[in-house]
């Protein structure tokens, strides 16, 4: 299921980028002692005591006529929309401002469960300095310093305790399969396009994610299910607008998914955001078709589908993988195909190869183009073998792993796929020492 979501909110400049960065593992918000550094919402994945979830970075709330505030404030706000448990930050050097309690009057609103964390609490003799916190009304304040990284065990065993409750795992063999992209590519569309083809619909099932449904459907005898069609229904224009909203989307959405579509508009050709989205689930490890959408409104001619295909291949070299398809929800044109696609892609997403077989193939293939030297030092593969499905995992027990250079690993895919049809699925290839 999808994980949990913890939003970080607060004012400007008490210390949220510095606690994502920590809770993270590493930089990735930029941290500046300058007010309204971070414009956009971050995205994170964050583990504590074996909960995985994902985090997300605001930009302070805070009513202004200064420049990016009103931006600030609306993506704060979807961050709180979206989140399971909120962080909402204070400075304890300074107490309770007046920017503070119109945080407050928002996060009431929410309805959400909310941990106060008061921010740059160096010294923890001077604990008392917390009290004043308690006027906010969230409860017990919790004294943390992002400087040194005090407090935040737990800060973080609050925020786990809130976590929604996920319901027992019951059996279920249908394909799971969501729909990502940038605003305007068509999703709802396509949504309501497969829907109205299928011929059985089974149910409508409510997710662990806030307003997110599962709609199950029935095509050629094989149960799918589309994750989270709703929550893109639902939001609507004011929340698509917001470009960044989609990542967040998109996040949750591969978690819960065997197979992710990639969507992109026929009309507007491929831009920055489509490769960003794209990349959560390659780096996921999930199976993934690239959907051309509005194929309908383009002039083509014999080398229109050719060129586009290519400019795909250019662009998104690291899904080389997944096959593509152009289609028009409009009208309809080779949707009928999609559920074949998605059932083929996550066949071969779950496929296990005999090591007998694998190793001839692998053997065959270092025959053909010997294992590297680097440094007078010769790559040995002794033996390989499947370990995991949903990505195919394969591991080389080799003399050093050191020396298996990118380039011959890509080889071997190269000859794996070859030889089997891993078609829409990425491979992982991973070498270990053979002592």
């Amino acid at each position: 299921m999808a994980q949990p979501t913890v939003a970080i909110v607060g004012r400007p400049n008490v210390g949220k980028s510095t606690i994502f960065n920590r809770v993270a593992g590493e930089r990735i918000s930029i941290v500046e002692d300058t007010p309204g550094v971070t414009r956009d919402r971050i995205y994170a994945h964050g583990e504590w005591l074996g909960h995985n979830f994902n985090l997300i970075d605001t930009g302070g709330i805070e009513v202004s006529n200064e420049p990016f505030i009103k931006q600030i404030t609306a993506q704060a706000e979807i961050a709180i929309d979206e989140a399971d448990v909120i962080i909402f930050m204070v400075n304890g050097k300074q107490g309770i401002t007046d920017a503070d309690e119109r945080v407050a009057q928002i996060l009431y609103k929410s309805d959400k469960p909310v941990v106060l964390a008061v921010n740059k609490i160096d010294n923890f003799e001077s604990r008392a300095d917390i009290y004043d916190f308690y006027a906010l009304g969230f409860g017990d304040p919790y004294p943390i310093s992002g400087a040194h990284g005090l407090g935040l065990g737990d800060l973080l065993d609050e925020v786990i305790k809130n976590f929604p409750e996920v319901p027992e795992n019951q059996p279920d063999d249908s394909i799971r399969f969501s729909l990502i992209g940038r605003p305007n590519v068509g999703k709802s569309s396509l949504v309501n396009a497969i829907l109205g083809d299928s011929r059985v619909i089974v149910s409508d099932v409510a997710g662990t994610t806030r307003d997110a449904i599962d709609t199950k459907f029935v095509h050629d005898g094989q149960e799918f299910t589309i994750v989270d069609t709703a929550g893109i229904r639902k939001r609507g224009k004011v929340y698509e607008k917001t470009e960044k909203y989609s990542v967040m989307r998109a996040m949750k959405a591969i978690d819960d998914s065997n197979v992710v579509l990639v969507v992109l508009n026929a009309e507007e050709g491929i831009r920055e955001q489509d490769k960003r989205v794209a990349g959560y689930a390659h780096e996921a490890g999930k199976g993934v078709i690239i959907v051309v959408n509005k194929w309908d409104t383009l002039k083509k001619d014999n080398h229109t589908q050719q060129q586009f295909e290519a400019d795909i291949r250019s662009e998104f070299q690291y899904l080389a993988y997944a096959p593509i398809i152009f289609v028009s929800a409009k009208t309809k044109q080779r949707l009928e195909r999609l559920p074949n696609l998605i059932e083929k892609v996550d066949d071969n997403h779950n496929k296990r190869i005999s090591s007998s077989t694998l190793n001839e193939v692998i053997m065959d293939a270092v025959a053909i183009t010997p294992t590297p030297t680097i440094k007078t030092r010769k790559l040995r593969i002794y033996y390989a073998t499947q370990v995991a499905t949903a990505p195919p995992t394969i591991v080389l027990f080799v003399n050093d792993p050191e020396l298996l250079h990118f380039s011959y690993k890509r080889y071997l895919e190269n000859q794996i796929r070859k030889n089997f049809d891993f078609k829409g699925t990425p491979i992982h290839i991973i070498a270990r020492s053979r002592k």
